[in-house]
């Protein structure tokens, strides 16, 4: 997937981390990358496998979301200006089977210094 990635996106994807949703009680809370959001471009890719939930972007400061269900493999793109004029979320529900998230990013400049992003589980 990685080289795939790298090839298609004129990029090298170094970092790849994964994320376990068990059940519907785990989420995650309205965010941006920490380094990507200052940044007037980043590009970071994630493939979500397992059950379906709901991505939901909205724009940086709060307003309207929009709800896109990914799950069984899909993939997204998030490039150009997103990291910085959107946040996004999982919201935890009443019931969902497991899901696991790879995500791909290349390694950005201040990363290094970043704190850690915290999950809401």
């Amino acid at each position: 997937m990685q080289r795939a990635l790298d090839l298609r996106h004129d990029t090298c994807f170094e970092r790849i981390s994964v994320a376990l949703y068990r059940d519907g009680r785990d989420g995650v809370a309205w965010h941006g990358e920490y380094i990507a959001r200052r940044m007037h471009e980043a590009l970071a890719a994630t493939v979500s496998l397992g059950a379906p939930r709901k991505f939901l972007p909205r724009p940086t400061g709060g307003g309207t979301s929009m709800s896109l269900s990914l799950g069984r493999g899909d993939l997204l793109i998030m490039g150009g200006t997103i990291q910085r004029t959107y946040q996004h979320s999982i919201s935890k529900v009443a019931h969902a089977d497991p899901r696991i998230v790879l995500m791909f990013r290349p390694v950005w400049k201040e990363e290094s210094t970043a704190p850690d992003q915290q999950y809401d589980r």
